[in-house]
């Protein structure tokens, strides 16, 4: 009796039929995870106000008033860094009164006394930024996957592995640039006209690599997390597919196999999401204060610092959120683009049969 497969790797579907499922896939990935971190935020503005937080700011700052905070928000497929000036900057749903007991509490007391739109106050940022970028990395991803199967016979399982660090990377290139001109756009409320100005001498003083600051630990966190992530996702979607208990690659089994290698990757790759945090918070910092903002510490260094301050357990920091997070967002992600790449296929495959 013949092994039930996951369908082959072509697929029979186009690019942009793969843009369009992806794309759809990033959408409601979007709209279950952002509330999750928008009452995170809210927790922890609550444990932290504003003014408590930036009266405790120290190091360069401690000689003048202190006018800024930044913070991270971050839905399991992007990150973005908020940046607030003199308590004006941040945006309305950040700043909203109201006292949470927990999780629970806060997604109760924020949808009767501010309106269940309230928990999607982040969404805008993540659409604009997270879509795309969702949309190039997973079409690069199957495109590159099938052209390396044409290539790569007995190394055929390693496939996974190297299309998902490539196709990272080149997503991770493509918006980084975006996303600095997003910050400064934010931290400094520059109009379009202004930004043009301020990026051209940006350019002109640094050079046009000065566009892709913070590329490096951005790499350094994603690229593992993506190699790992398609190998164990294609590993265990496979075996599944295998067992005599289960009807081949249906939803359920995209879903649970994009949970477990979504946690794995988290976990395994957590020690770069915490420098990665740090590397975004420096970034913030000098789009704020650009002439008194320290320089960067490498990658390495700060590495180094969290672990004579915090040890071991300071690399980890997170784990649990992240997971919480990550694995949700990668599961309904991965299941919904396979479902749409499957739509597509039926639709492909009826439409050639009309025609014959």
């Amino acid at each position: 009796m013949a092994e039930k497969m996951p369908p082959s790797p072509g697929g029979g579907i186009t690019p942009l039929q793969q843009m369009l499922a992806s794309g759809t896939g990033a959408i409601l990935t979007s709209l279950f995870v952002t509330p999750l971190d928008v009452v995170k935020i809210r927790l922890q503005a609550q444990r932290t106000p504003f003014s408590k937080a930036l009266a405790a700011q120290s190091g360069p700052w401690g000689a003048q008033p202190a006018t800024w905070k930044c913070f991270l928000y971050c839905n399991g497929l992007m990150d973005h860094l908020y940046v607030c000036q003199n308590g004006n900057g941040c945006t309305a749903w950040y700043k909203a009164p109201g006292h949470f007991t927990g999780t629970l509490d806060a997604f109760v007391k924020i949808t009767r006394h501010e309106g269940i739109r309230s928990l999607w106050s982040g969404l805008p940022p993540t659409l604009v930024m997270a879509v795309p970028a969702t949309v190039i990395y997973f079409t690069a991803y199957d495109q590159l996957r099938d052209y390396l199967h044409t290539r790569m016979g007995s190394w055929s399982h390693y496939i996974p592995l190297l299309a998902g660090a490539l196709a990272r990377l080149g997503a991770v290139t493509v918006i980084s640039p975006l996303e600095l001109i997003r910050t400064k756009m934010q931290s400094q409320q520059l109009s379009y006209r202004e930004l043009r100005v301020c990026i051209q001498s940006a350019v002109a003083q640094d050079g046009w690599l000065s566009l892709w600051r913070g590329w490096g630990p951005t790499v350094l966190r994603d690229v593992p997390f993506s190699a790992l992530y398609w190998f164990n996702y294609e590993l265990v979607r496979t075996w599944l597919c295998r067992q005599p208990w289960l009807d081949g690659a249906t939803f359920m089994v995209s879903f649970t196999s994009g949970a477990i290698s979504g946690t794995v990757a988290a976990v395994l790759t957590l020690p770069f999401d915490v420098v990665k945090t740090q590397r975004q918070i420096e970034l913030g910092d000098s789009e704020v204060h650009p002439v008194t903002a320290s320089k960067p510490s490498s990658t390495w260094l700060l590495m180094q610092r969290i672990h004579a301050e915090s040890g071991t357990r300071g690399l980890f920091a997170g784990f649990l959120p992240r997971v919480i997070k990550v694995a949700p967002a990668c599961a309904i992600m991965i299941s919904t683009y396979e479902f749409g790449k499957s739509f597509f296929q039926k639709l492909n495959q009826e439409q050639q049969l009309r025609g014959l």
